[in-house]
Parts: C-alpha cells; structure tokens; sequence
C-alpha cells in the first residue's frame, strides 16, 4: 500500500498542481497546502488549523466521501466569504488513502 496519494490542488491563480501528498504523516490538506507552497505564507492556515479562521477554506471538486463537517468547522463556514455547497476547510481534512485522486480549488482570500 502506497504511502501517497494524488491530490489535484487549483490554487487562487487558477494554477492546478498534483502532488503526491504523505498518508503516514499525519497531515490534513491545510497542512499540504503549506508543504508545497501552494499560497503565500501567512494566507492559509492562519489560526494553526483550529477551524477559527476558515483562510484554509476550499472547494472540493471530486465526489469523494468526506468525513462529515464537525460543529466547529460548520459553524465557521456559516461566517465565512465565498462559501460555497462544496466548501470545506483543509485543516479538518485529514489526508487518508481514500483521498486518492481528490481535486480541490482553494477560495478566494477573504
């Protein structure tokens, strides 16, 4: 069993990126987002992944089952800007092997 998986990340340029994302690390996809650079420093993950800040909100764009939105992180989207039906904040996405070929956008900076 591959320790990677393939995550397709369109960052706020409109620049799609595949990367090969670590399952034994025990990331979540803010943290991938940070790993490879795909947003300028101090733009995402800004509270530290705590579900406070939603600067780590993006769109999920593959039919992947996802782990169901936990309080904190509903409550936080239901505040945030350009929200969508598909929104979801990486840092409570952690990056399993069942992520496997996920495509994501990152929103817009609020």
């Amino acid at each position: 069993m591959s320790n990677d998986v393939n995550i397709q990340i369109t960052d706020r340029d409109g620049v799609t990126h595949c990367v090969l994302a670590p399952t034994d690390m025990a990331l979540n996809l803010m943290e991938v987002v940070r790993l490879f650079e795909l947003a300028p420093e101090g733009t995402v993950g800004v509270c530290g992944g705590m579900a406070m800040c939603a600067s780590c909100q993006c769109y999920i764009e593959s039919n992947h089952e996802l782990t169901e939105k936990l309080e904190d992180e509903d409550a936080m989207l239901s505040e945030a800007f350009n929200v969508k039906s598909t929104s979801r904040l990486g840092c409570q996405i952690q990056i399993t092997n069942e992520l496997e070929g996920l495509k994501i956008q990152l929103a817009p900076e609020a």
